[in-house]
């Protein structure tokens, strides 16, 4: 397997960066589906819409920089 060069290194790190906030917002998403939907409902289009944006991100991410999984 070829080493990566520094940028491709650093478009790593970016793309754990941008998979780490969606499941930063899934976990949150699920505690309220667990533990609080009877009050925090209200809360879920937005987070909905979040959820969208941040994997919006890795997608394009991803296809700028193919080599990355």
């Amino acid at each position: 397997m070829d080493e990566l060069t520094p940028e491709q290194k650093q478009n790593k790190k970016q793309l754990a960066k941008y998979k780490r906030k969606v499941v930063e917002l899934a976990g949150i998403l699920h505690d309220i589906v667990e533990d609080t939907i009877w009050h925090d409902y209200d809360k879920l289009p937005k987070l909905s819409e979040d959820i969208l944006v941040a994997m919006n991100d890795v997608n394009k991410f991803k296809q700028k920089h193919p080599y990355l999984k």
